[in-house]
């Protein structure tokens, strides 16, 4: 019977990005797991967590009761579904998963039952600062056999000019609401026109419109038939998708800032969402992930998991085996990967030819090169991105 002798947790930043690691070790020499609990923004308090909380509550126990294990340290702390709490859960759990593969000598994916694909189809992300730069990123992607792309103009809120801005007011990340409305509607008339039909177009309104923009601007996309459109409201306002459904056909995906499944139970089960895309850490981990995808399937809403760059290569290394067995897998998000990031994460997952493909090694088939990345330190500094406003100077969900 291995027991846990080790919690350690691995900071590193290659891509200028926080990431966090956990990696259990064993009493069995060789033996130990990798986990994601990437919270980007809040590195040093999911590091505290493990460190001081977490690992004096799991030395010495056993790592099969990978299930007893994740209640234990959900609800030890008392207070639940937080997201540095949540992340930090992550990172040990999937450790525990990853070394419950290696222990029985197959991939993670084989022990849930199997692949349902062999492939797994992804998108990747088009942000141009012009429309001929948007439609010369998505001509390329196509040539790549991409064929679901996620287009934004200028990001999240699109490119604000010409903005009123009182005198004194904070410093921040400004935007026009109209004006990017507008802009994504042109955007999309002009990409289907230069790019064509046969491609899946995706867009991202990142919670940054009032619930009365979103619908209007989901109506006016319509025609473009788009994959989905993304978190179109904050998961404080999940009310308005039914709202959103009975006036629009066109589908969405919602969840990334989800914690906890009482913000996702309703939406699934009555239908209102058609994607289900949370960040596998910040709801917990694997263990909780695969009862969602379970759950998920009985009302026919697809998986389409968060997968950027603030997902470490284990994270996306989970999200791949997960998909490989769901079968209401949708569609995975994909960043790409520089291969500084290939060198430190041997055996993360590639690209080829359009799909997504892992190993068939044990576990997740990921590990770590700890002394290559010791040389790419995090840097802990106030996130800017986040401070959103409108244009008067209020701050908007960003």
């Amino acid at each position: 019977m291995p027991i846990i002798t080790d919690i350690k947790t691995i900071l590193t930043a290659p891509e200028n990005v926080n990431l966090i690691i956990v990696k259990v070790e064993t009493d069995q020499k060789g033996l130990y797991g990798l986990g994601c609990a990437t919270f980007a923004y809040r590195e040093l308090a999911v590091k505290s967590m493990i460190e001081n909380y977490l690992k004096p509550l799991l030395l010495n126990r056993n790592v099969h009761k990978i299930e007893d294990l994740w209640h234990l340290m959900h609800n030890n702390g008392y207070w639940r579904n937080g997201g540095i709490t949540n992340n930090a859960i992550s990172g040990i759990d999937m450790a525990l998963w990853d070394i419950k593969g290696k222990i029985a000598g197959l991939p993670v994916y084989e022990l849930l039952g199997g692949k349902s694909r062999e492939g797994i189809p992804f998108y990747q992300h088009v942000n141009g600062k012009s429309l001929s730069d948007i439609v010369s990123k998505v001509e390329a992607l196509k040539k790549q056999n991409v064929k679901h792309i996620r287009i934004q103009w200028g990001l999240y809120g699109g490119i604000s000019k010409n903005l009123n801005i009182p005198p004194n007011s904070e410093p921040g990340v400004y935007l026009s609401p109209t004006q990017y409305i507008l802009d994504t509607i042109n955007m999309f008339k002009h990409v289907r026109e230069q790019c064509g039909d046969e491609i899946e177009l995706i867009h991202d309104i990142h919670e940054r419109l009032m619930p009365s923009e979103t619908i209007y601007l989901a109506k006016q996309l319509e025609k473009y038939r788009l994959f989905y459109l993304e978190d179109p409201f904050p998961l404080e306002q999940g009310d308005w998708l039914e709202k959103l459904k009975a006036q629009s056909a066109t589908p969405i995906a919602a969840g990334e800032l989800f914690s906890n499944p009482s913000e996702w139970t309703s939406l699934i089960k009555n239908r209102y969402i058609d994607f289900i895309r949370v960040h596998i850490s910040q709801i917990g981990g694997f263990t909780p992930a695969r009862k969602l995808a379970i759950f998920a399937e009985q009302f026919n809403v697809r998986t389409a998991w968060h997968g950027p760059n603030d997902v470490s290569p284990v994270g996306h290394a989970a999200n791949v085996h997960l998909s490989l067995n769901s079968h209401n897998f949708g569609i995975l998000e994909w960043c790409g990967f520089s291969d500084i990031m290939y060198e430190i994460f041997p055996g993360m997952p590639y690209v080829k030819d359009g799909y997504i493909y892992t190993n068939d090694k044990p576990g997740f088939g990921i590990d770590i090169n700890e002394e290559l990345a010791k040389k790419y330190p995090i840097k802990t500094k106030v996130t800017k991105w986040t401070q959103t406003r409108l244009p008067d100077g209020t701050l908007v969900n960003p």
